[in-house]
């Protein structure tokens, strides 16, 4: 379950990059009820989502040289450039070089040997989002991927992460934590990107997950503020009833009534 008591190798960031920020903000706004903050006329159109004035996540307006809309999920490092140097050496790539941001910590994005993007953000006047796990916020994230041993191999590597296989309908789900804190940390898996009817098709990517007090309400207000389904509400004993949606511009997420939250 994702904290906002950070170690290393957990997600502590994560931002959406879309063509139309405002319109992202007006969508996410009536799904979740987040406001948009603009991060000062410094930080190049950046913007915070806050939710009762928390910050949830982060949000900037893209080109399509940058890349198609998309969700980054931001782990916690506390060196960037050495983790940068350490996604080359397992044969990752590293997109946007180390960088200081305005003093509130260093920012990286990297790729896997997958090519799948994802971020670093080492901590500095900012430690990370201000709420995870509630309502509205960041509560799991998943790595679709084509091969799952070469996945936990890289990001223990990379991340210091580890893996664990838990008992799931039809399965074994490959579950993720940071060294520190074992299992009790836990904060996402490893999903075999074939196994998944909703994902073919798709390129291999991080997906974040938002906790949600009704699944069926909000994947209902998402078509109606022009998102799209991807998976239709669907209950998994012992974890909870979860969807995959899109937002109008494409940018990939799930939403998720958490079973730990239904009591």
């Amino acid at each position: 379950m994702l904290t906002t008591r950070f170690v290393d190798g957990a997600p502590n960031w994560i931002d959406v990059a879309t063509p139309d920020i405002d319109g992202a903000a007006s969508f996410y706004g009536g799904l979740f009820g987040w406001q948009l903050q603009s991060a000062g006329p410094e930080a190049g159109g950046y913007g915070f989502f806050q939710l009762g004035g928390r910050t949830v996540a982060g949000g900037v307006q893209s080109g399509p040289e940058q890349g198609p809309p998309s969700w980054t999920v931001y782990f916690q490092s506390a060196d960037a450039q050495a983790t940068a140097k350490a996604t080359e050496q397992a044969h990752g790539s590293v997109l946007v070089q180390p960088m200081d941001v305005m003093g509130q910590g260093h920012m990286a994005v990297l790729a896997d040997q997958a090519h799948v993007p994802f971020g670093i953000w080492q901590p500095g006047r900012t430690k990370g989002v201000d709420v995870a796990s509630e309502p509205g916020s960041l509560c799991w994230v998943e790595l679709y991927t084509p091969d799952i041993a070469a996945a936990a191999a890289f990001y223990h590597q990379v991340l210091g992460l580890e893996t664990s296989a838990a008992p799931f309908p039809g399965g074994t789900y490959t579950c993720v934590n940071p060294s520190t804190g074992g299992e009790d940390a836990m904060f996402g898996g490893i999903v075999p990107q074939a196994d998944d009817p909703s994902e073919a098709g798709s390129s291999p990517y991080w997906l974040p997950y938002f906790e949600v007090e009704d699944t069926d309400s909000v994947v209902e207000k998402a078509q109606q503020l022009g998102g799209q389904v991807r998976m239709p509400a669907t209950t998994m004993e012992g974890i909870g009833r979860m969807a995959k949606l899109a937002d109008p511009y494409g940018a990939r997420f799930a939403v998720i009534k958490s079973e730990s939250q239904q009591g």
